[in-house]
């Protein structure tokens, strides 16, 4: 039996369609034969298969390497992951940008803890928005509320316009507003280009119902990109679950330190962390992910 398929390419939908044929003998029968004869005939199977977007959250410019050679299409670059992400140095954009080709894009985030600013703060964000542009981001990750749980609309509006021509993705303050149906759609008028959340809830696993209402909501006219916990072991149950099209995660190893010397009595952050491993993105581990998401 001969086999081959064909791509046919990207639909408008956002998915592939894959044609695939198979060459075989079909029985042929006629009134006065007994016995079939053997003629050639071919069969089309048609397999739509959705084109999804991964993002990895990467806390160094090595982590964005390894992001790029295990086929991500995109990095969030973040630095104090223990803190959620804050906004990384001046340096390590630039050495990232100059380091991948796929997309840059950096959280805009001047300190852990909740997401009311100060408008010094604000300050701070609407200079890194520039310095980040400048050292040749694609876009920049950011969210801002009110003490209600709700968008803080004067900031978003202050640095959308800092963020025009580039690409804007609201993070994971999207967890904590107080209506998200609300919210999601505020943020549409806003002119943002995609939200990242768990679904209010520790995993994007757990949050997938919240999850695929908002995929159904947003009805393409902005992304929603499922993230925190995402992994190889369930990325294929999130999709399936959320109809997602783009993933957010981290795929990190731990990286041992190659210090002889220590003082384990001594602690920099003051955290039960282990100072001398060092969690970063491994290429083994984003492929991992993504086929089993392809494969499934």
């Amino acid at each position: 039996m001969d086999s081959g398929s064909i791509d046919w390419g990207s639909t408008p939908h956002g998915c592939t369609y894959l044609f695939s044929f198979f060459r075989t003998d079909c029985a042929d029968y006629t009134d006065n034969d007994s016995v079939p004869t053997r003629n050639p005939c071919f069969i089309l199977y048609i397999v739509i298969m959705k084109n999804y977007t991964f993002e990895i959250c990467a806390n160094s410019a090595e982590s964005c390497i390894a992001a790029q050679e295990g086929g991500a299409h995109r990095v969030e670059l973040c630095a104090s992951m223990p803190e959620g992400g804050t906004t990384p140095s001046l340096g390590e954009i630039k050495l990232a940008r100059k380091l991948i080709d796929i997309r840059l894009h950096v959280i805009i985030r001047p300190r852990g803890g909740d997401f009311l600013y100060t408008p010094l703060e604000l300050d701070i964000m609407e200079e890194d928005i520039r310095a980040a542009r400048e050292a040749g981001a694609d876009g920049v990750v950011f969210g801002c509320l009110t003490p209600e749980g709700e968008l803080d609309m004067p900031a978003m509006k202050r640095l959308m316009k800092a963020s025009e021509g580039m690409s804007v993705t609201f993070h994971r303050a999207f967890d904590y507003v107080k209506d998200p149906k609300q919210t999601l759609e505020q943020l549409i008028d806003l002119g943002v280009n995609r939200i990242l959340t768990s679904g209010q809830q520790p995993t994007a696993l757990q949050g997938a119902g919240l999850l695929a209402e908002l995929v159904k909501q947003a009805d393409g006219r902005i992304i929603i990109m499922p993230g925190c916990g995402v992994n190889e072991s369930n990325i294929a149950e999130l999709a399936k679950r959320t109809q997602a099209s783009e993933f957010h995660f981290s795929a990190r190893e731990n990286k041992e330190s190659l210090m002889k010397v220590r003082n384990p009595a001594l602690s920099m952050g003051g955290t039960d962390a282990d100072e001398y491993m060092h969690p970063v993105t491994t290429s083994r581990r984003v492929r991992n992910t993504i086929d089993a998401l392809r494969i499934d």
